[in-house]
């Protein structure tokens, strides 16, 4: 499959329907995903903008020919070396050996580890300019966007943004652009992409986009590498992408909890009552981490203004689901965000101590700095207790 963008850019990637993890089983993708490859024709030479993943890159490959005769690709731009745009490089490289690769200087390292290849490397920096004759593809250093090697590229006369990760979802669809697709699976898609990958990067996000900005680029279309394509006031997902990157929440709680025998789904339901009846307007979900998608956990905790967690103990600790999305919270550094805990146990109960640490080592502010811990099944007293820490939870973030 391949459609034309316009009379210089052709879209030939790859719609992964059936992709449902990512980053090995990190990332969940309820909707599939898209490996986004752009063929850019100027007058004179003709760019291919990233590959896709390595499991289609036979399929890939034999699909750019159809498209093009391999040999009349003057230059191959790899704006990220992670292996869902480059894994294609290779058998590629193979069909056009000695076809320039412009990439970041850390690109080149990431590449050459990952595919131990002498390819013909060159590196290119903020500023730099590759001439397509009629057009100008302009490289940005994205550092940290998400990978030390990642950068942007521009395309003058059509002024088009290719952000490769930057600006993407994980969303599959044939209709493939913004203004075409479900608006509400749209974003949903993109704060969980920008909430499990790039939150621990906002600073350098905000830095990042104002540098954009302030190069004085007029932008009609954003082409990132992983889903639908923003034509419709492209520009949309760049200011949604500056308010995320600001301590981003909304008027919202998240309760997360794990249980054994219930006593723990109990409290959890008592802390909820408690918030409601502090503050009606604040909405409150609850997940158990051992049964809900751990990635549409943390796009919720992105998007609360705190969060409430809750585990029985167990050997003196937590239960795992719990410590893992714990130590998943600590590496996003979340900003400006609240936390408290609760939990049951049957004899040590170390859990709400502990769970206040790791709260605390994730930078999450503590609203009690004891929590609320419950002896066997919560009783009457018990219950009171956690409707009193939820009561304080909701007049905290009144």
């Amino acid at each position: 499959m391949s459609f034309k963008i316009n009379d210089n850019v052709t879209w030939v990637g790859k719609i992964d329907w059936e992709l449902r993890k990512f980053h090995g089983e990190e990332l969940s993708a309820h909707r599939g995903s898209s490996y986004n490859s752009y063929l850019v024709r100027g007058s004179e030479k003709t760019a291919l903008i990233d590959t896709v993943w390595r499991p289609f890159a036979g399929e890939f490959v034999e699909n750019l020919k159809k498209e093009i005769d391999l040999k009349e690709i003057d230059y191959i731009i790899a704006n990220h070396g992670e292996v869902d745009h480059s894994g294609a490089l290779p058998e590629l490289l193979r069909e056009i050996p000695g076809t320039p690769v412009y990439c970041s200087g850390a690109a080149v390292k990431s590449l050459k580890g990952q595919y131990h290849q002498e390819w013909n490397f060159k590196p290119v920096k903020t500023g730099d300019k590759l001439s397509l004759g009629d057009r100008e593809l302009v490289f940005v250093e994205a550092k940290m966007l998400h990978w030390p090697d990642s950068m942007f590229c521009y395309l003058t006369e059509n002024n088009i943004l290719f952000p490769n990760d930057a600006f993407g979802q994980h969303y599959a669809s044939e209709l493939m652009y913004n203004d075409l697709v479900d608006q509400c699976e749209l974003f949903q898609e993109a704060i969980k992409y920008y909430a499990n990958i790039l939150t621990p990067f906002s600073k350098l996000v905000t830095a990042k986009i104002k540098e954009v900005v302030g190069m004085n680029l007029p932008v009609e279309m954003i082409c990132p590498s992983h889903g639908i394509l923003w034509r419709d006031d492209p520009l949309q997902i760049v200011n949604k992408y500056m308010e995320w990157a600001d301590a981003y929440s909304e008027h919202q709680v998240t309760i997360v909890y794990d249980t054994m025998w219930d006593g723990t789904r109990k409290a959890a339901e008592a802390v909820s009552a408690g918030i409601k009846e502090a503050d009606g307007s604040l909405g409150v979900k609850l997940y158990n981490a051992a049964r809900s998608d751990t990635n549409d956990i943390v796009t919720e905790i992105f998007k609360s203004k705190a969060v409430v967690v809750g585990s029985p103990t167990i050997n003196k600790g937590v239960l795992h689901s719990i410590a893992s999305l714990l130590d998943m919270a600590k590496g996003l550094k979340f900003q400006d965000k609240k936390g408290a805990a609760f939990g049951c146990y049957g004899w040590s109960g170390e859990s709400v101590k502990l769970i206040n640490g790791l709260l605390e080592e994730a930078g999450f502010e503590l609203i009690n700095k004891e929590g609320v811990r419950c002896m066997w099944n919560p009783d009457q007293d018990a219950v009171a207790a956690l409707k009193a820490l939820g009561k304080e939870v909701g007049s905290a973030l009144a």
